[in-house]
C-alpha cells in the first residue's frame, strides 16, 4: 500500500437549512474542500458519496452523488455511493484512502451530505429505524423490553430529580400552554401519514405492534445507550455526574467551533436540570437533529511533493473498517471499538500514549465515555474519571471532542465521520485557533454506525499524522 495524504478539508456550519436542498449544501463543501487543496475539479479522479436519508425523506434512493453533484461539473468519473448509517462519512473517506493506497487513483474525494429537519417530527425519528434490522424491528423493539427500569432504578430516578430537578410548589406551578387547533391537526397529520408510509413499507400489522414501543420523541438508539450506561454504573461506580461533565466540557469545546451547530455553553448544573430522556441521559447529553456536508480530499505521496503541499498535507496513518459481530450466548469478548483501535494502532505503529487527541461518537455523552475505555486512553471503567480529571478537555492529557462533538457540533449523519476528520486535519494542521491542542502531531476518529444485536453495525476508525516540518 502507498502512503496516502489528506491534502483539502472542509465543512460547513452543521444546523438547520430548510432552505437548502441536498445538492446546495454538498456543492457547498465540495467547492470549499478543492479550494482547501487548491486543485480545479477536472483534477479529481474519482469520488465516494456519503447519504443517508436522501431516499427516505425525498425519495432519491438512488445515484445521489451523481445528483448532487453534477451541478457544479462533477461528472464522467467514477462516482460510488456509500450509506453506513452514522458511520457513512467515514466509510467513504476510508474507500477513497484505499483506492489512493492500492494505486488505482492519485486524488480521490469524499463527500458526505445529509439534512434531517422534517416539518413532520415523528417522521424523523422513524428514519432512524434503518438503522436496525427493519424486517425484525418488532422482535427487536420487544426485546428493548430488556432495557426497562428496575425497580431499585425507577427509585434512583425519584432520588436523581429530587436532587437535580426539584418540583415547583403546587401553587407556583405553571397552567400548561393548550395547542393551537392549527398545530394539533398537523400533528393529527403527520402521525396519519407516517403511520401510512411505514404500514405501506412494513404491514400494518407491524406498525400497530410498533406503537406499542414507541418512545415518541426519540430514537431506540437512546433507550440502548441509557441501559448500557445503567449497566455501567452498577459495575464499575461511573455517576451521572461524569456523565454531565463530559457533556459539559464538551459544549464548551463547540463554543470555540464556528462550525458548530450549537455554540453556548452548558454548565454541569444545567445538563443535570435538563429533561430526561433515557435515564440517565439527559437532553443536553444527546447528539442534536441538524443538516450539514463535509469533505475530504486524498492524493498520493508523489502528487503532494508535486503540488507543493507537503506543508498542509496529513499522513494517514491507519484507516481501518469494520462489521460487528456477535458473541455465543453467555461469551462476552472485546466491544467492536477495542476491537478496531487495537487493528489502527497496529498498522500505525503507535499506541493510546501516541494519541495527542481525538474525536469519537459522541450520539450521547456515555458515548465519549466508552469510546475513551475502548481507545485504550483508559482503563475499563474509567472513562468518567477520566473526564472528572479534567484530562479529556482542552490543555488536558488527551483532549476528546474539540470539535463539540456530535452532541454540540451537530449529527447529520452522513457528514459526520468527514466531520470528525476535519477537525483532525485542522487541528494537525495548528490552524485550529482558541481550541488548538498544542503540539498535535496524532490524531485518532471513531465513528459508528447502526445496531445488530449489542454492537454498532458498522465503525470506522482512523489515525492521522501532523504535516512533515522538513
Amino acid at each position: 500500500m502507498r502512503d496516502v495524504y489528506v491534502i483539502g478539508v472542509h465543512t460547513i456550519r452543521f444546523g438547520k437549512y430548510l432552505e437548502k436542498s441536498i445538492k446546495d449544501i454538498a456543492i457547498e463543501t465540495a467547492q470549499g474542500c478543492l479550494k482547501d487543496a487548491g486543485l480545479d475539479k477536472k483534477e479529481i479522479q474519482a469520488l465516494w458519496f456519503s447519504n443517508s436519508g436522501w431516499g427516505y425523506s425525498k425519495g432519491q434512493d438512488c445515484i445521489r452523488g451523481q445528483v448532487a453533484l453534477r451541478p457544479m461539473g462533477i461528472s464522467g468519473i467514477p462516482i460510488a455511493n456509500v450509506e453506513n448509517a452514522c458511520a457513512s462519512g467515514s466509510t467513504a473517506f476510508h474507500h477513497a484512502w484505499l483506492s489512493v493506497g492500492a494505486g488505482l487513483y492519485d486524488i480521490t474525494m469524499a463527500v458526505g451530505a445529509e439534512k434531517l429537519y422534517n416539518s413532520n417530527k415523528a417522521a424523523i425519528f422513524a428514519g432512524f429505524l434503518g438503522g436496525i434490522d427493519i424486517e425484525n424491528c418488532v422482535s427487536i423493539a420487544e426485546g428493548l423490553s430488556v432495557f426497562s427500569l428496575t425497580p431499585e432504578e425507577k427509585n434512583n430516578i425519584e432520588r436523581f430529580k429530587e436532587k437535580y430537578q426539584p418540583r415547583e410548589p403546587e401553587g407556583e406551578k405553571k397552567p400548561k400552554k393548550k395547542k393551537p387547533l392549527k398545530e394539533t391537526l398537523k400533528d393529527l397529520r403527520d402521525t396519519v401519514v407516517l403511520g401510512i408510509n411505514l404500514g405501506e413499507k412494513l404491514g400494518y400489522d407491524t406498525v400497530r405492534k410498533m406503537r406499542k414501543f414507541s418512545a415518541g420523541d426519540h430514537s431506540p438508539f437512546m433507550d440502548i445507550y441509557g441501559y448500557a450506561a445503567r449497566q455501567h454504573m452498577k459495575k464499575y461506580g461511573s455517576t451521572i455526574e461524569q456523565l454531565a461533565m463530559i457533556a459539559s466540557k464538551t459544549h464548551f469545546h463547540s463554543t470555540l467551533n464556528p462550525n458548530a451547530q450549537y455554540r453556548f455553553e452548558v454548565p454541569v448544573e444545567k445538563v443535570l436540570a435538563d429533561r430526561i430522556v433515557s435515564f440517565p441521559i439527559t437532553r443536553s447529553m444527546c447528539a442534536p437533529i441538524g443538516d450539514g456536508a463535509a469533505s475530504a480530499i486524498l492524493c498520493s505521496e508523489e502528487v503532494v511533493k508535486r503540488l507543493g503541499l507537503m506543508g498542509q498535507a496529513v499522513k494517514v496513518r491507519a484507516s481501518i473498517l469494520g462489521s460487528g459481530k456477535e458473541y455465543p450466548k453467555g461469551e462476552e469478548g472485546p466491544e467492536i471499538g477495542e476491537r478496531l483501535a487495537k487493528q489502527a494502532y497496529e498498522v500505525a505503529g503507535l499506541g493510546p500514549k501516541d494519541i495527542h487527541l481525538a474525536e469519537v461518537h459522541d450520539a450521547t455523552s456515555f458515548g465519549e465515555m466508552i469510546q475513551a475505555e475502548n481507545l485504550g486512553f483508559c482503563g475499563h471503567g474509567e472513562g468518567g474519571r477520566l473526564a472528572e480529571r479534567g484530562e479529556t478537555k482542552l490543555g488536558g492529557k488527551i483532549p476528546i471532542n474539540t470539535s463539540g462533538g456530535l452532541t454540540s457540533r451537530g449529527h447529520p449523519i452522513g457528514a459526520s465521520g468527514l466531520a470528525q476528520l476535519h477537525e483532525l486535519v485542522v487541528q494537525l494542521r495548528g490552524v485550529a485557533g482558541k481550541r488548538q491542542v498544542e503540539g498535535a502531531r496524532f490524531g485518532m476518529a471513531e465513528n459508528g454506525g447502526g445496531a445488530l444485536g449489542t454492537e454498532e453495525a458498522a465503525m470506522c476508525m482512523h489515525i492521522l499524522e501532523a504535516p512533515s516540518k522538513k
